[in-house]
């Protein structure tokens, strides 16, 4: 049978616009549809405007820290609408960036909400950002789906009051007080955002400690930034409703208990995938109960020819884990070459507080789960700290497998985590001994340094099968 072309892709994000730029340098007919924003949502209410946000954050605590070191400037008055501005000018440039990039590679370009309407059928109807455009339909002979996720907030009262960060990179003004809901990544970064531009903020979440997932000891780390940086925590604790006061103040209720006074809250509770429309549920496209599409090892879902990478999945959602994902599933569909590998399983990943955080490989935990486990841990005051007065400290640790001595795991925290945690990454995923890490000269004077010459054992951790 002939189709239109041999592969379209609902979704113009990272992994998306990685899978059909791939998939058309082997020479296939590609199409893209997009019904939002071009780039997706790291490029634009995601990693990238997030990133930007924290580096703006920093500039007045290195205006502070900069009195320690002779200098003698003074904090001037932030201005809010300028970033934004600027932020926002950025991002229309990436769109841009990513829609020529795929016009360069011979993609085409659909504008508009895609339904699938069987495993080679699409309708593409109108979206707000082409209203005119007129329904069409397309034919394909594969289908991806990579239309990624979108914030979830809790079913609480008063929750309609309350903003995801979808609409915090777009506030017309910094709110002086914050209640921040959530625990993740996006709670963390964006509590530090805030608290770098001067807001009171609080940060509540369920768990005893943030950032559920991550080593217990970078965990106990980051719960210490968090009190150093001045933001209020509330753990073991969820909002069980908001009530909007008269002044137009926020009190938000917590299940403890107490109560805080706040004038933004922002909900950080999760994210689920943009599977609405879709189509999907007609075509028996099995999903998890959460709604991520369920996929095998070759991405397919469980109607032969309809792909999905992601987000969408239930798998590492992470955005350099969905461009993988694309390239590798773009190799394997039309690629004459065997497709790349990536290791997966020992993904990197960050997050951009202030200091940030970054790991790679097995926690102390599930480290444990496989046999016994040396460990290795070094906490101490960065240089830049020791004129600045600042007290926050640098943590890092190792875990290595006992038995075969090889380097598991990899954690920190503090200033350029996620720079040096990017070099880590390739030694863990080479399955290098800690024997290697030892006889590697360290740059002096850096706190990577400390990464090589970590030589006494801090403890031993014995096995215990999960």
């Amino acid at each position: 049978m002939s189709y239109d072309f041999d592969l379209f892709v609902i979704g113009a994000g990272s992994g998306g616009v990685r899978c059909a730029r791939i998939a058309s340098s082997h020479g296939a007919r590609v199409a893209v549809a997009e019904s939002r924003h071009w780039g997706g949502t790291c490029v634009n209410l995601g990693c990238v405007p997030k990133k930007l946000m924290v580096q703006a954050s920093e500039y007045g605590d290195w205006v502070d820290d900069s009195h320690g070191f002779g200098w003698n400037t003074k904090r001037g008055q932030h201005d809010w609408t300028a970033l934004i501005d600027a932020k926002d000018r950025e991002i229309t440039r990436l769109n841009g960036l990513y829609v020529s990039m795929l016009e360069k590679a011979g993609v085409a370009l659909f504008t508009g909400h895609a339904t699938i309407e069987d495993a080679h059928t699409l309708r593409i109807d109108p979206s707000p950002l082409a209203p005119d455009e007129a329904p069409r339909r397309v034919t394909a002979a594969r289908i991806v789906i990579a239309v990624g996720s979108t914030p979830t907030a809790p079913k609480i009262p008063g929750a309609e009051y309350a903003i995801s960060s979808d609409q915090a990179f777009y506030l017309k003004h910094r709110p002086q007080r914050v209640c921040l809901v959530g625990g993740g990544y996006i709670g963390v970064e964006f509590a530090g955002i805030f608290r770098g531009f001067g807001s009171e903020v609080d940060l509540v979440y369920r768990q005893q400690q943030p950032l559920r997932g991550f080593d217990g000891d970078l965990r106990h780390a980051l719960h210490d930034a968090i009190d150093l940086r001045g933001i209020r925590q509330h753990a073991s604790a969820s909002p069980t409703g908001i009530e909007k006061r008269r002044d137009g103040s926020l009190a938000v209720t917590l299940d403890n208990g107490s109560q805080i006074e706040t004038d933004c809250v922002f909900f950080a509770t999760g994210r689920h995938p943009k599977i609405t429309g879709l189509g999907l549920t007609q075509l028996g496209v099995a999903m998890e109960e959460n709604g991520r599409i369920i996929v095998g090892d070759d991405s397919q879902t469980t109607v032969p020819g309809i792909y999905a990478i992601g987000d969408v999945t239930n798998r590492l959602n992470l955005t350099p884990v969905a461009i993988a994902e694309g390239h590798n599933l773009a190799d394997r569909l039309f690629g004459t070459a065997p497709a790349r590998q990536w290791s997966y399983a020992t993904t990197p990943k960050a997050v951009f507080f202030t200091p940030a955080l970054a790991s790679v490989g097995l926690t102390e935990a599930e480290a444990a789960h496989k046999g016994d486990v040396d460990v290795y841990v070094s906490r101490f005051r960065p240089m830049r700290n020791t004129l600045s007065g600042r007290q926050q400290r640098t943590f890092m640790k190792l875990v290595v497998d006992q038995a075969s001595q090889i380097v598991v795991g990899a954690h920190m925290l503090g200033d350029d985590a996620p720079e040096i945690m990017q070099g880590l990454a390739i030694a863990v995923t080479a399955g290098l001994k800690k024997g290697d890490w030892d006889r590697t000269i360290g740059i002096h004077p850096s706190s990577a340094e400390e990464f090589v010459t970590m030589r006494t054992r801090t403890r031993v951790t014995p096995h215990h099968p999960a």
